[in-house]
């Protein structure tokens, strides 16, 4: 049995973020270093305001190959429309969205405040926890 089933005990609370200022290359290389497969975006109150995936960065690319522009910053290329989970969500009701969404992570948001991420694997460690053999 789960000692429980809230996101809070799942999440990663050590997390990289992106300044919406940030050039695209930069953020890259960031999430490179760190391998990230994205990274949310905060505003100077540490407002989620937006998320900046490998997918987004990809856009830069293609335009740096087509048109010789590496020019674009995190704003310019991150998505607006966040989709987040809260710390008390139940990680039953997160998964679902996982097998729904084309996310690979949430961002936990309370108070409109980024306490955390929540990623597929960070639910698949719940399995630790109901008696499934590692070994």
């Amino acid at each position: 049995m789960l000692k429980s089933v809230a996101v809070r005990d799942y999440m990663t609370s050590a997390m990289i973020t992106l300044a919406p200022e940030t050039d695209v290359i930069e953020a890259a290389q960031t999430m490179l270093e760190y391998r990230l497969t994205g990274a949310p975006v905060l505003d100077d109150h540490n407002r989620l305001i937006g998320f900046l995936s490998e997918k987004d960065c990809l856009h830069t690319v293609l335009s740096a190959i087509y048109h010789g522009d590496l020019g674009d910053r995190v704003m310019d290329r991150m998505t607006k429309d966040v989709r987040s989970c809260h710390p008390d969500d139940s990680i039953a009701d997160v998964a679902e969205r996982f097998l729904q969404d084309n996310c690979r992570m949430y961002p936990v948001v309370e108070k409109s405040q980024l306490v955390g991420m929540i990623s597929r694997q960070s639910i698949l460690k719940a399995l630790q926890f109901i008696g499934v053999n590692w070994e």
